[in-house]
């Protein structure tokens, strides 16, 4: 019986979320649910303490906050509606911030309703964030000192006195400073978890040496290219390119001396590509690259052309300057083709260029769209 309901909770505080969202996103509608579940229940079960206590107006006012609370969590419900817990958590708040001023106007059930406000800053600071619960919370302090302080109690239905009122106040600023460093030390540790996830993103993702995406990252790349070009019916074409006589670089130099070239290489390949294409350090001195909307021609050409610029261009290091060359092999991927058996056929284009005397594209002409 206990796990049917806690499954039933769950389900409900659930409605509204999704995978698409961001997890603070569902947080929010997950605590929205929870706050109008909490809310509607225990006004509704006030309002008809209310009622059996001859209190007309207290009952419609807290059936009225009842129904808002309930509101909001029905919202989540109405697809059509874009950004629901936007709506909701508005709802829930600002029921709750006029139930908590018309408890204080009134009194409530024996004057004991001003207890209430301290269920207000929890709320507005895990709404609002820090900067906007402060100000909703400033503003409400406002507010309620100016109905409890005004002369002659003219905003208010109730009879408090001076002590309890100061010390209404002074506690609920008390209750406000602790849950506003709570929320900044929240938000502040957040941004650590953000910062430590994307470092940790980056890192997978990238080679470490030359900073380029590595083998993971262009995977998913290629992935989201083909399927574009799947729907898009237009031309995607990959480049894979060695360096050649990479070892006698790392004999001459040593290794950091081939570190060094494959980061400028790195960066030279960078300042070449359009906006739009993809490179990667494939593996090793292996660098694979990603050319949407291109055909085969074109891809030969811009092949040419790395391959040009890069035998042209001297590296420089340790004071001693060096050359060096590639070996590209070129493959269209046609509609009929998979990823896998596009890249294969590059790394055979590759082989042929350095089986043919390297620092040369391979194949040397190129029918478009030809498997």
């Amino acid at each position: 019986m206990f796990n049917k309901l806690r499954k039933w909770m769950l389900a409900y505080l659930d409605i509204g979320t999704n995978g698409s969202r961001d997890r603070e996103d569902n947080q929010q509608i997950f605590v929205s649910n929870l706050f109008s579940f909490i809310g509607y229940t225990i006004t509704f079960a006030l309002a008809v303490g209310a009622i059996l206590n001859a209190n007309t107006l207290l009952a419609i006012s807290l059936f009225s906050a009842s129904l808002l609370f309930f509101l909001a969590h029905q919202i989540h419900r109405v697809k059509s509606i874009k950004n629901t817990y936007k709506i909701s958590t508005r709802i829930v708040f600002v029921s709750l911030l006029f139930l908590m001023l018309y408890l204080v106007y009134s009194g409530g059930y024996a004057n004991t309703g001003p207890l209430w406000i301290y269920i207000l800053p929890p709320v507005a600071f895990f709404f609002g964030g820090l900067r906007k619960g402060l100000i909703n919370i400033g503003l409400f302090i406002i507010l309620v000192s100016g109905m409890l302080f005004y002369p002659n109690d003219m905003f208010i239905n109730a009879v408090y006195s001076y002590e309890f009122k100061s010390r209404l106040i002074y506690s609920f600023l008390t209750v406000t400073l602790l849950f506003g460093f709570y929320e900044f030390s929240r938000q502040r540790f957040i941004r650590f978890i953000q910062t430590l996830s994307d470092q940790f993103e980056q890192q997978a993702m990238h080679d470490p040496l030359t900073q380029l995406p590595n083998r993971r990252a262009m995977g998913d790349y290629l992935h989201h290219e083909f399927n574009r070009a799947q729907r898009s019916q237009k031309s995607m074409s990959l480049l894979l390119c060695d360096i050649d006589h990479f070892k006698k670089i790392n004999d001459i130099h040593g290794h950091e001396g081939g570190d060094y070239a494959l980061k400028a290489l790195a960066d030279l390949f960078t300042n070449t590509l359009r906006k739009q294409d993809k490179i990667s350090r494939w593996g090793g001195e292996e660098f694979l690259f990603l050319l949407p909307e291109t055909t085969g021609n074109e891809a030969h050409i811009l092949a040419e052309k790395i391959r040009k610029k890069v035998a042209k261009h001297e590296f420089t290091y340790a004071q001693k300057t060096f050359n060096i060359t590639l070996s590209i092999g070129v493959k269209e991927v046609s509609q009929q083709m998979s990823i896998d058996k596009a890249i294969s056929a590059a790394d055979n284009y590759l082989y042929q260029a350095k089986e043919n005397g390297r620092n040369r594209t391979m194949p040397e002409t190129i029918e478009s769209g030809a498997d």
